[in-house]
């Protein structure tokens, strides 16, 4: 399989969002290394090819509505606000929720939305969406996450635990999830309700 990314429009937002503004400090010169990296409450940053690779499995049109569940430091709510009309994300670390807010107001991603609040539960009040990117690690994937995604929609999300996990690609179709495994993956796991569920 060719590691490469291959639509324009994740390209040139990769390209665009300033990805040392969403690294600490002490780690800015590693910036554009491809690897994760840590952003301290034991989270990390995903690698840039993650970020682009997962992007570009969501196929976003701009006048699409997304839902992120894991904001970290707000890089990958960047660059979808770069390919989406409306971003919303959610981070159950409130410190980091209210960075990543801060962070994305400064930078003039006015629409990103970020909410303090459990991923699981998705965020009924803006739904559906055309599309939903987990960034954490359920061991399956959240019920009320299916139900939030529009007919023909697409959600990319990690499952499984430790090392053991796989990037799927689910699609919405007459109301039934069309699911393939793109992907393995580490991701950190999800928190909150799914964590109850172990």
């Amino acid at each position: 399989m060719p590691r490469g990314i291959h639509d324009e429009r994740v390209l040139a937002a990769m390209a665009k969002v300033p990805r040392e503004e969403f690294v600490p400090e002490s780690l800015r010169v590693q910036s554009y290394s491809d690897g994760a990296l840590p952003i301290g409450h034991d989270q990390t940053i995903s690698q840039p090819f993650i970020v682009a690779y997962m992007t570009e499995q969501l196929r976003l049109q701009p006048t699409d509505r997304v839902l992120e569940i894991g904001t970290g430091s707000g890089y990958q709510a960047a660059v979808l606000a770069e390919l989406a009309k409306e971003v919303y994300t959610i981070e159950i670390i409130e410190p980091l929720a209210k960075d990543a807010s801060a962070r994305l107001a400064r930078l003039d991603y006015n629409n990103a939305h970020v909410k303090v609040g459990d991923g699981y539960q998705g965020w009924p009040e803006v739904a559906p969406f055309d599309a939903i990117i987990v960034t954490c690690a359920p061991d399956k994937v959240p019920q009320p996450l299916t139900q939030q995604l529009k007919e023909g929609g697409r959600m990319v999300i990690p499952v499984g635990s430790g090392l053991d996990q796989q990037l799927f690609l689910l699609e919405k179709k007459e109301g039934q999830m069309a699911e393939r495994a793109i992907l393995p993956v580490r991701f950190v796991p999800m928190a909150g309700e799914a964590a109850k569920e172990k």
